[in-house]
């Protein structure tokens, strides 16, 4: 098993912080995206959307996307349960991490791939109006999120999942894509302090 790696890129960090919260190693391939590696043939024969991260298998079998990698090893390793417990709880952590991927996650990438110029032979065509059409919607779900974190700790509840893990990746991401944390949001502040203090956070 080896899982080809982009270091800080939000998706296979996003893997590498689950990994490390549940305590398992896995041999990493290094792949500097900042070289275009991701689109030579040791990723495109794997993955032929030339995106990381990917997980290849003792018999060869390839996974991608993160969340998917992320439940294979949920299945494999039980505990700590990161995409929650019980029926209820399961569908509140998918509800929640499918929120932070859409409405955070999502609009900060298109943010930093539209407007930053490192990117600008990545996104073709860089469109930097759509880049900042995108700013104004995370800092909107910010506070909407700010309202659900005042009666709980975690994203999905009491305790920490994969919906918390996208969120700080989002976060953390919205400083190259040059998106202010609102300085009302007290409760993500809180939450993101949280969350950015332990110790898988820095995988």
């Amino acid at each position: 098993m080896k899982l080809f790696d982009g270091g800080r890129a939000p998706n296979p960090r996003r893997v590498r912080v689950f990994l490390a919260e549940k305590g398992i190693e896995v041999p990493l391939v290094p792949v500097d995206m900042g070289a275009l590696e991701h689109r030579q043939e040791a990723v495109s024969s794997r993955n032929p959307l030339r995106r990381l991260p990917v997980l290849e298998l003792d018999d060869g079998t390839v996974l991608t996307e993160s969340v998917a990698i992320c439940r294979y090893f949920e299945e494999l390793h039980p505990e700590p349960a990161l995409f929650g417990r019980g029926a209820l709880g399961k569908a509140l952590v998918e509800m929640w991490q499918r929120r932070m991927e859409l409405n955070l996650m999502f609009p900060v990438s298109q943010a930093f791939r539209h407007i930053h110029p490192a990117m600008k032979e990545w996104e073709v065509p860089q469109i930097p109006e759509w880049g900042e059409a995108n700013k104004p919607k995370a800092v909107e779900f910010l506070h909407i999120l700010d309202s659900e974190l005042a009666g709980r700790e975690f994203v999905a509840g009491d305790a920490y999942s994969i919906a918390d893990i996208t969120g700080l990746i989002a976060v953390d991401f919205m400083k190259p894509a040059r998106i202010q944390m609102p300085e009302e949001c007290a409760n993500v502040r809180r939450w993101y302090q949280a969350v950015s203090s332990r110790p898988s956070a820095s995988a």
